[in-house]
């Protein structure tokens, strides 16, 4: 729908943008709406007066929207092709949405890039190359974004090679250190998992349960640092490999979790925490069918104030959410408590609280009590 109304867009000389979307229970958009890019209210902050902004909102009511069915399809349901401003043809290309940079330019840009060249100079070859500006799906801010992002994928002269080296080095002096690695299909390193032999050891011992957090830190290559941590039998925190990802979306944690899994001789762990990340849990489910999945509750409660703050009650919503959670010693004393917070405060439509609830076997002290989890419940 978005590609149809982007392509149409072009063609009359207007700029799009998602207004809003919706989903579901189960996480899926069940709704959308896409307008003008004109839609809303907003004034101009050009410190010229002279030269406004040009793509200034005034509350067109163009718009394209439509709602996903039971069959599994979108249908239509509101369409209005009125805009009270001008339209311009001629210069959709220069609109965000139709910028787009070819294949072949971006290899001619990334071989410039790696000659020294400037970006000015590397986007007027582009140009020249063409026939003239008119010519060129990109402008010179989509070639320095797009440099910017090859960057930081691309390791610097040695780094690459100087981190093989290290592995290998490391794996001549001791045979149980373990590492991969992962290149993107034009042979930039992408992924990193390793594991010393120490690390290795402990997870026979102690591999029972496991915690793994992305928000540690990320390096200069914006590669986040993605330890997997478990306990040992002095409540003491220890190391259980080691992963240095460019993304964080489920091929890329699969990949990972895979890389661990083998180093860890196919043994998967009982229990596993993480925070609530869509991505990671369905990688989890892929590679660690048998394992049981827990949220942090740590992260859960630090959104309570955000996410019930506006409401008049919030005082008497969150003490009664604090009470259900941390004083419910079973799981019939958890349902109603829930159920008389939600009842007495009217909060049957709130998706939040929906949707933890939907998943109340993940977070819950007393739905948890029964399984081993070596007295940890959150990733911090």
């Amino acid at each position: 729908m978005f590609a149809f109304y982007k392509v149409y867009s072009k063609q009359e000389g207007f700029h799009v943008q998602v207004r809003s979307t919706k989903k579901g229970t189960d996480g899926i958009v069940k709704y959308a709406t896409f307008a003008c890019g004109r839609s809303g209210k907003s004034e101009s902050k050009s410190a010229n007066a002279l030269k406004p902004k040009s793509n200034v909102k005034n509350g067109c009511d163009a718009k394209f929207g439509g709602c996903l069915n039971e069959d599994g399809k979108w249908v239509l349901r509101t369409l209005n092709l009125q805009h009270n401003h001008g339209l311009s043809p001629d210069k959709a290309r220069y609109f965000p949405w139709n910028r787009k940079i070819s294949a072949s330019a971006k290899k001619r840009i990334e071989m410039n890039d790696c000659a020294g060249i400037r970006i000015a100079q590397n986007f007027n070859s582009i140009v020249v190359g063409a026939g003239g500006y008119e010519n060129v799906s990109f402008l010179e801010k989509d070639c320095r974004n797009f440099v910017d992002k090859t960057r930081q994928l691309q390791l610097e002269e040695g780094d690459a090679m100087a981190l093989l080296k290290y592995f290998q080095k490391k794996q001549a002096k001791c045979n149980g250190f373990f590492f991969s690695i992962e290149l993107d299909e034009e042979d930039r390193l992408k992924n990193v998992f390793w594991a010393d032999l120490r690390s290795r050891a402990a997870y026979k011992y102690f591999g029972d349960v496991i915690t793994f957090d992305t928000t540690y830190l990320t390096n200069k290559y914006d590669m986040s640092f993605t330890p997997f941590v478990g306990v040992n039998h002095h409540g003491q925190s220890i190391l259980l490999g080691y992963g240095l990802i460019s993304r964080e979306d489920t091929e890329t944690f699969t990949w990972l979790f895979e890389a661990w899994l083998s180093c860890m001789s196919d043994s998967p762990p009982l229990g596993i925490i993480t925070d609530q990340d869509k991505a990671m849990q369905k990688a989890i489910e892929n590679v660690f069918p048998t394992t049981r999945h827990r949220w942090c509750l740590w992260h859960i409660m630090k959104k309570v104030p955000e996410k019930l703050g506006a409401f008049k009650e919030r005082e008497g919503i969150i003490s009664s959410l604090l009470s259900a959670v941390y004083d419910s010693l079973s799981s019939d004393a958890f349902e109603e408590a829930w159920h008389c917070m939600i009842t007495e405060y009217d909060l049957w439509d709130n998706d939040w609280l929906n949707g933890l609830y939907e998943e109340r076997h993940r977070w819950i002290p007393c739905y948890l009590k029964g399984y081993f989890w070596a007295e940890m419940s959150t990733i911090q």
